[in-house]
């Protein structure tokens, strides 16, 4: 359980958002992606409460997002972009079990938001084959660098 505050934590604190709508946004493609196998574990959820807590957006809001989940925004920004992937990935290993939809959809998501496909499968490995699922700062940022050379 503790791994699991760590990452709400983690997702929370590197979360720069300029305006509502963004984070509306992100909260949306949350909950879009955590139901993508068809059902919403408790741990899911209550990650998702947090976030959208940290982010300043009340309950109410935050319930009507999940008959609205098909719709999101892609931010702009590629560093708020990529922050954005990897919560989404941070939120796929939230319920320690790791669906083959989960893993199409998040590929998905990375190129619907003009992200380098090996970077982002590269830190999905890189995720998946850590400890807590979790990726350095540092290391996220030099993948996608890495790319544009």
């Amino acid at each position: 359980m503790q791994l699991f505050f760590e990452k709400v934590s983690f997702a929370a604190n590197i979360q720069i958002m300029n305006s509502q709508e963004e984070k509306i946004g992100l909260l949306s493609e949350m909950i879009a992606f955590a139901v993508i196998d068809g059902v919403l574990h408790d741990r899911e959820y209550d990650f998702l409460l947090m976030v959208s807590e940290e982010l300043g957006i009340d309950k109410d809001t935050f319930l009507q997002l999940f008959s609205k989940r098909n719709e999101f925004k892609v931010v702009k920004d590629e560093f708020h972009r990529i922050l954005h992937f990897y919560r989404l990935a941070l939120l796929m290993h939230c319920d320690g079990i790791l669906h083959e939809r989960e893993r199409i959809f998040i590929n998905e998501i990375g190129i619907n938001m003009g992200l380098n496909p090996q970077a982002t499968k590269r830190i999905l490995k890189l995720m998946e084959d850590s400890p807590n699922q979790m990726v350095e700062a540092e290391t996220l940022i030099t993948a996608f660098q890495e790319q544009h050379n």
